[in-house]
């Protein structure tokens, strides 16, 4: 509970203090530009693919595990399952909570709706969970060519929700710390599991 509070505080922080000058509003107008048919074509497409390899990685873990009989692939699959669905959820509440406008509706002279969404704004639910995934791959597999193309990846979803206007930079932000808290503490909980119960999975 205490967890889900102070994650709540700081969203409020990043959302409400940190870009409270304007920042937030001048970085997406640099960032979404005016409606390009191809680019615009080709960031839908990105954003689009998030939900799918999200699902995949850890499908993909847990039914490799089970053909490979490996107890310790399935468990890094339900560790990647778990923190995306501690991300989604903590996404839906805090954006309940916070109840962000998206910036096309909220400043329809300055920012191109590339997409249309009518959801709140705030966190950025895309963010969220590929972050999430990122993390929970980098940690249970802690080498370069891993964490490097997982984060450039969830990066790039972060960038592609802001291109098409659909989230502030501090939404994306405020997912992205959403996904990493949500995938270090399912890594930390799995932890505490396996020293309760001596079944290492990592």
């Amino acid at each position: 509970m205490k967890f889900k509070i102070s994650l709540t505080l700081l969203f409020l922080f990043i959302s409400t203090g940190l870009f409270a000058q304007g920042l937030d509003l001048r970085l997406l107008e640099s960032i979404n530009g005016p409606i390009n048919p191809g680019p615009d074509r080709d960031w839908r497409a990105l954003t689009n693919s998030a939900n799918y390899i999200d699902a995949a990685v850890p499908l993909s873990l847990i039914i490799t595990g089970f053909i490979d009989n490996d107890d310790s692939l399935k468990v890094k699959g339900y560790d990647v399952a778990a923190s995306l669905l501690i991300a989604g959820g903590s996404d839906l509440v805090i954006k309940d909570i916070v109840k962000r406008e998206r910036p096309y509706y909220a400043h329809p002279n300055l920012i191109y709706a590339k997409v249309k969404e009518t959801d709140y704004s705030f966190p950025s639910g895309h963010a969220s969970l590929a972050f999430a995934t990122a993390t929970s791959l980098s940690l249970a597999y802690p080498k370069w060519y891993v964490i490097a193309p997982s984060y450039l990846y969830a990066g790039a979803v972060g960038y592609s929700r802001m291109y098409l206007g659909a989230h502030y930079p501090s939404d994306v932000l405020g997912g992205a710390v959403l996904g990493v808290a949500s995938s270090y503490l399912t890594f930390k909980i799995q932890k505490w599991l396996d020293r309760k119960y001596h079944h290492p999975a990592y």
